[in-house]
């Protein structure tokens, strides 16, 4: 059995796959590190004392033992790393080495990158013979193009790494697998849209990503739940000349987005709330998506779909039809009343899908596709 491990600044959503990559057990424990704790299962919702994420992984062992899957019973660990920075490209086992090399890129990542770690260090010590591998969500945006990946900076300072990255790659590698299923096809050229806390668009072309909203950071590009989106950069000066850099850097990933401008990082809430601020909120939500849309159909020469995936993506018709209706001069003709998977009419030059994001799956793919290679070596 493969535990893979999904940790986020808060959470820890984890499955259990067999080596068919049939999920046996799955769920979530929320709200880590707050009154608000719980540990959520298909079938329950228990509040937990859950400091950390330390005390996140220990909650976990403990009710993989009691459902009959305890530690004696998994072949491995994997689990997603947000920023893999230009070294890790593919999955890979988790050394000493690798562990510090995640370590160095926490500036890239700072919300999730020590999130991920913390995960893996715990599992380490509570079961030191497991092997452990990581999936990194930068490794789908290899194939940008050169030109596209590039800061107009000085040599120097883009050989030290910065440059554009892209993130929510794991979502969009299963996107690219899952669709065909879907559709009947694989669309040539395709607006994958991961809508969630976290939001980005991606350019697929092929198959292949060649652009992401994303850039350096996780940060950058559409608003987010707490990030702040596109931003220009001497507004981050001046925000750093007022706050410090751990003031600004506080700002713009936990204190910005949806949050700032709606008083909730939460969509449901949002909608629910219906006051001036949270219409607002959504406006600029939907607005970002759009603005970035554009130049992700330009560098594709065109469009053929429009795919949505993530929580907001896969469930919130609203913001959805929105972005179907500012991209309908495109040849999108939106089904608005249409739940899922298709979201066009029939004889729409554009399709429109939702695919379920299955970012546990592709993690438990690689790390198996490791482990076969290792025995057959």
């Amino acid at each position: 059995m493969m535990l893979v491990v999904n940790a986020g600044s808060s959470s820890i959503k984890y499955a259990l796959f067999d080596p068919d990559l049939t999920a046996v057990l799955e769920g979530v424990i929320e709200e880590i590190g707050t009154s608000r704790a719980a540990h959520v299962t298909e079938a329950t919702k228990i509040a937990a004392d859950v400091p950390d994420h330390s005390a996140g992984v220990s909650l976990l062992l403990e009710y993989l033992t009691e459902a009959g899957h305890g530690p004696e019973t998994l072949t491995a660990a994997a689990h997603r790393v947000v920023h893999g920075g230009t070294r890790f490209t593919e999955t890979t086992q988790l050394t000493a080495p690798v562990i510090a090399a995640i370590e160095e890129m926490i500036p890239l990542a700072p919300l999730h990158n020590p999130a991920n770690l913390e995960p893996i260090k715990a599992l380490e010590e509570a079961v030191p013979d497991l092997a452990q591998y990581a999936a990194f969500d930068t490794a789908f945006h290899t194939t940008i193009p050169e030109v596209v990946q590039t800061y107009a900076l000085p040599l120097e300072e883009r050989e030290r790494g910065l440059r554009r990255y892209g993130f929510h790659g794991l979502s969009y590698a299963g996107l690219v697998r899952h669709l065909p299923a879907i559709a009947g096809h694989l669309p040539e050229r395709i607006l994958a849209c991961h809508l969630g806390n976290g939001a980005s668009l991606c350019a697929i072309k092929g198959g292949r990503s060649v652009a992401s909203s994303m850039g350096y950071s996780a940060v950058s590009g559409l608003t987010m739940g707490t990030r702040a989106g596109e931003i220009d950069a001497t507004a981050v000066l001046d925000l750093a000349a007022r706050h410090g850099l751990d003031g600004a850097a506080s700002i713009l990933n936990r204190e910005s987005g949806l949050k700032a401008l709606g008083g909730t990082s939460d969509m449901r809430a949002l909608h629910a709330a219906g006051t001036h601020a949270a219409r607002f909120a959504i406006d600029h939500f939907v607005i970002s998506a759009l603005r970035e849309a554009g130049g992700m159909v330009a560098l594709m020469g065109g469009l053929d779909a429009v795919v949505f995936t993530g929580g907001i993506g896969e469930n919130d018709r609203v913001v959805r039809n929105r972005i179907l209706e500012g991209l309908s001069f495109l040849g999108i003709d939106p089904d608005l009343a249409a739940q899922g998977p298709q979201l066009h009419k029939t004889g729409s030059r554009v399709e429109a899908w939702i695919v379920p994001a299955a970012e546990e799956e592709e993690i438990a793919r690689g790390a198996f596709a490791l482990l076969e290679a290792g025995a057959q070596s």
